[in-house]
């Protein structure tokens, strides 16, 4: 076994260094991510790297420590490329105005007391709640269609003073 510091002698073969380094590579590249599949790739990327290099070992002090930083940086390029990717499927939660949260809440409440009590019921149960009109007819004690035509009508009404203030 060879000590991180000594220096790689020329008549070391690419074939005897890795059978020497293979199997402690593999195994602190599986105890950083503790899958065995990314452990071994990790691993022969790293080592097919030093084998394109193997012409020049002679300009590299610790071969064995070139070899380990290989592998981790390699692990650290694969990890920022998955934070990327995440970070593009899931975009971050924009963070919410409070104020503006409060202030929607008084303009939305506004809104609904200038409806009648029927209409802002139906509107809550429709639309709000997302029953069917069905279901809401049965909670009101009316018809499906007296549902549709109070949300129909509260609709409007909300509308038609939203344009008011929009003026």
């Amino acid at each position: 076994m060879r000590f991180p510091s000594e220096r790689v002698e020329a008549a070391v073969t690419f074939d005897e260094f890795f059978e020497e380094e293979h199997e402690r590579l593999y195994k602190a590249l599986y105890f950083v991510t503790g899958n065995r599949h990314d452990a071994e790739e990790l691993m022969q990327d790293a080592f097919l790297r030093l084998w394109e290099r193997w012409d020049r070992i002679d300009h590299i002090h610790d071969l064995t420590g070139y070899l380990f930083r290989v592998a981790l940086n390699g692990f650290r390029t694969r990890r920022r490329r998955a934070l990327t990717a995440v970070r593009k499927m899931a975009p971050a939660e924009e963070a919410r105005d409070m104020f503006l949260d409060a202030e929607m809440r008084a303009d939305v409440r506004q809104l609904l007391l200038r409806l009648t009590p029927r209409q802002r019921a139906a509107l809550q149960l429709v639309d709000l709640l997302g029953y069917p009109s069905e279901q809401a007819a049965r909670v009101l004690r009316v018809r499906p269609s007296t549902v549709r035509a109070l949300a129909t009508q509260g609709r409007r009404a909300i509308r038609a003073t939203e344009g008011d203030r929009d003026a």
